[in-house]
């Protein structure tokens, strides 16, 4: 059984008990107002607001308590939405429709004058929670050390927490490459297979292949490429899936070929080199202060010759670089210190800074979006179990729309999900 001794408290929410109040809190309101109703009569939704209906028609929103939404909204702008989402002040019956549509037209919802004052009206992340070796066991602990039972809710049985990659037609052009979209329901622990299997195959892991991992989850990609042959040193923040991952490749007969280690990726010793490096959602955790070291490192710890293989969240890069100063509601509740990369954002990091080359690209956002479809699915039919687990009523509903608010990211083509192959262009 995990220990639940450092998990954060989960029956206290400061920021959701107080409503924000003062003569600052009421203008921010009437603007914040203006600009929603505005916003949505334009979307193909259909949000119940006082006795009318906003919008062209479409996936339905009710707001119960309109000056709490508000007044959230408009002194904490989209942390201030999802706070009133936990709170009840507003609801849907289809969470994932509704924020899919406002996913889709998040860039333009604002008007541009407005967009070019955000700056001055978006919080920064705090420093406590930059990605620094001081604080990034402490974020990594916020999210991953919860309890390895409150992910088996909802995991497969491989216990992947990334985008699976289901069945579909892989369509090459040049050096760019994409996956048709899966069919709803389709196998989540076979695609996760499959997820993982390409990367090795992409990578060329094999018999005698020294692979080193950054970031192990609960093991289930250095058991498949121990199950290879391959000598694998797989390192990660979490102390709960650490021992997980020991029990699993020891279940497996696999501890003479996996070692686990508790260790930041900054404190890989640079005269030890791998074959191939692999790291499956992890740069997501890094920082955008930190992309250049990271890369720097994986460019000294990769053997002549070797090969890199990264799956990563991105986001197109105009948005990367309007957001990468901004505290979000995911900072906040789910993920702090994160924040996702663009494409070109890590080539243009790896093209100054390294050896490395991107050599391959493989897009397959649309999967994201069934993953976490059937991750939502799962996790609400747990709910009972997730109770007994401790958590609460409001965890419960911060969870779902962190799942839905995700996967509405990957279904309007806001998030993308690519699987990068990295090579050296030149010597260590």
């Amino acid at each position: 059984m995990t220990t639940l001794v450092n998990r954060p408290a989960i029956d206290q929410w400061p920021d959701l008990g107080q409503v924000p109040s003062g003569p600052r809190a009421a203008v921010s309101a009437y603007v914040a107002r203006r600009l929603f109703e505005a916003g949505v009569s334009r979307l193909s939704v259909s949000v119940h607001l006082e006795g009318r209906t906003l919008g062209r028609g479409g996936p339905e929103m009710t707001v119960h308590r309109p000056d709490e939404f508000f007044r959230r909204l408009g002194r904490g702008a989209l942390i201030g939405f999802g706070e009133s989402y936990l709170t009840d002040a507003w609801d849907s019956p289809d969470l994932g429709a509704f924020l899919t549509v406002l996913a889709a037209e998040l860039p333009r919802l604002v008007p541009d004058v407005l967009q070019r004052l955000r700056a001055l009206a978006v919080r920064r992340p705090p420093k406590h929670e930059r990605s620094t070796r001081a604080n990034s066991r402490r974020n990594i602990a916020h999210h991953y050390d919860l309890s390895n039972e409150l992910f088996e809710q909802f995991l497969d049985a491989g216990l992947s927490y990334s985008s699976a990659l289901f069945e579909g037609s892989e369509l090459t052009r040049g050096e760019l490459s994409g996956m048709s979209a899966p069919e709803q329901g389709a196998d989540l622990a076979a695609a996760q297979a499959r997820k993982i299997d390409r990367l090795l195959d992409r990578t060329r892991v094999g018999p005698g292949t020294t692979v080193l991992e950054i970031g192990t989850g609960w093991g289930e990609l250095a058991i498949r490429a121990a199950r290879r042959g391959a000598v694998v040193h797989t390192i990660t923040l979490s102390t709960e899936q650490r021992d997980l991952a020991e029990r699993r490749i020891a279940t497996e007969g696999l501890a003479d070929r996996v070692t686990v280690q508790l260790l930041d990726y900054r404190a890989l010793p640079p005269e030890t080199t791998y074959d191939v490096v692999l790291s499956v959602e992890m740069i997501e955790a890094v920082g955008y202060d930190f992309w250049t070291s990271y890369f720097q490192i994986l460019d000294t710890v990769t053997a002549p010759g070797g090969r890199i293989g990264i799956q990563a969240i991105t986001m197109p890069h105009e948005r990367m670089l309007a957001t990468r100063r901004t505290y979000t509601w995911i900072n906040k509740y789910i993920f702090p210190g994160g924040f996702l990369p663009s494409v070109e954002a890590i080539k243009d990091i790896t093209r100054r800074h390294t050896s490395l080359h991107v050599a391959e690209e493989l897009s397959f956002g649309s999967h994201y979006a069934e993953t976490l479809r059937q991750w939502d699915d799962r996790f609400l039919s747990a709910r009972d179990a997730v109770l007994r687990l401790g958590f609460d009523d409001t965890f419960v509903r911060m969870w779902h729309f962190y799942l839905e608010y995700s996967r509405a990211g990957f279904a309007s083509g806001y998030l993308d999900v690519n699987q990068l192959v990295l090579t050296r262009t030149g010597p260590r």
